[in-house]
């Protein structure tokens, strides 16, 4: 396969996925196919992190974390130029590609599996440092990539960015406590502040929100606001139309602890979810200084 044909795979699966992955059609054109690339790597070790989970016949959480190990041995073995398995050599002729045109570390990339592998087998965090780690890997270096590949290489930039991931990682998580803990046990909310908030385990498969329970992710909530402020300068720093971008971004993950707060942090029983109205808000909004 050539490299053309790589990033065209690429492309057809970013554009097919515009829904959750928007930016691919704002960014400019010469560099889609590098951000089509990145998104591919993204999705394909996602869904060998996650497809199936819990239906009959699917892999292990063990067989999984196999899985990735081996889809990063083709990362590196594509950077290094050495044969690629057929399956998936259309990702990684085009990911080996973009690394060597934009400069992207390749720690990006592998901090990204390593969080994959992480959360097929860790379903527990004991402190918020732990949760952050997580972060750093599982999502700050999407942001950075995207800085990277606008040629945008600067450390303050990146700090904001990472603030700002971080912050939406959290925005899913506590968006999410009642689907993840019904769909594999999984709980984000750090054991620390269980004990602080007089949280216990039989609270997270109760039939309703305890008050504890409820104080707990109004604390999380915080947290995860105080990271969206301490980002919140990135997109003023960028050009149009990744300022937009960023602006839609940030102002989507506010929304979402918004309503997290007009639940009365019932995320247990009750998912928020961003609307079509309230997309149209939102966009008007970002056409405006934050």
């Amino acid at each position: 396969m050539t490299v053309k044909e790589s990033y065209r795979r690429c492309l057809e699966l970013t554009r097919s996925h515009y829904e959750n992955f928007p930016v691919a059609r704002l960014v400019p054109k010469r560099i889609q196919p590098y951000v089509a690339a990145v998104y591919a790597f993204a999705r394909y070790a996602d869904d060998l992190a996650d497809e199936g989970w819990g239906e009959p016949g699917a892999p292990t959480p063990e067989e999984r974390v196999e899985q990735l190990h081996a889809y990063e041995g083709e990362l590196l073995a594509a950077i290094d130029g050495k044969p690629l398995k057929p399956e998936t050599e259309w990702i990684f002729i085009a990911v080996a590609d973009t690394i060597a045109r934009t400069g992207a570390p390749a720690d990006l990339f592998t901090d990204l599996l390593s969080a994959f592998k992480q959360d097929c087998i860790k379903l527990r965090y004991e402190t918020f440092v732990d949760v952050l780690d997580y972060c750093r890997r599982s999502a700050n270096p999407v942001g950075r990539l995207v800085l990277i590949l606008h040629n945008h290489i600067d450390e303050q930039l990146f700090e904001w960015s990472d603030n700002i991931c971080t912050a939406l990682q959290l925005a899913n998580f506590w968006q999410d406590v009642g689907v993840d803990i019904r769909k594999d046990g999984r709980i984000y909310i750090p054991e620390e502040d269980w004990e602080e908030y007089g949280v216990t385990e039989e609270m997270f498969q109760a039939e309703t929100t305890s008050p504890e329970l409820r104080e707990c992710i109004k604390f999380q909530v915080k947290k995860a606001q105080v990271l969206f402020d301490e980002g919140k300068p990135l997109a003023k720093e960028l050009p149009f139309p990744l300022s937009l971008e960023i602006r839609l971004t940030w102002l989507g993950g506010v929304t979402i602890l918004k309503k997290i707060k007009q639940l009365d942090y019932n995320t247990l029983q009750q998912r928020p979810k961003i609307q079509k109205s309230d997309k149209l808000a939102l966009l008007a909004r970002a056409l405006l200084p934050l």
